[in-house]
């Protein structure tokens, strides 16, 4: 039988006549993944890429919370406008609008209002107010995406 002609693989050789690999080389071979499964330096790789996964996300605060959803009293009527966007009915009593308010506090009051069902994705082209089927004020908004 033949042996090896690397020394590191005979298992003849004492372990003083192996050579020791520097840390430059095993950071090396951890970044091109060049160990076999089962032997340790790969359970430190999986582990690593494990704590990585799973410590992270709370080690990182990326300001992501869930929005609000505000239950709505009254239901609300979609209906598409014909070019790609939303007819919206609101029941004026669940919106809040102050008195006198300005275009961009109304804009800002009924996306709100309509936000959990149409998502947040939605810009408000122009609204009116109407009266529903039942004889409710309502705004009526044109909405797309």
């Amino acid at each position: 039988m033949m042996k090896p002609l690397n020394p590191a693989l005979n298992s003849d050789v004492p372990m003083a006549g192996r050579s020791r690999r520097g840390f430059k080389q095993i950071l090396k071979s951890y970044f091109y993944w060049a160990y076999p499964r089962g032997c340790f330096h790969y359970d430190v790789m999986v582990t690593l890429i494990l704590l990585f996964i799973f410590v992270t996300p709370q080690l990182w605060n990326f300001g992501a919370k869930p929005s609000p959803i505000t239950a709505l009293m009254h239901p609300i009527q979609i209906s598409g406008d014909g070019n790609n966007g939303l007819i919206v009915t609101v029941r004026a009593s669940d919106v809040t609008i102050p008195e006198g308010a300005s275009d961009r506090v109304v804009r800002s009051a009924l996306r709100d209002a309509i936000e959990p069902v149409t998502g947040d994705a939605v810009f408000v082209e122009r609204w009116q107010t109407v009266m529903d089927s039942r004889g409710h004020l309502a705004w009526k908004i044109w909405a797309h995406r």
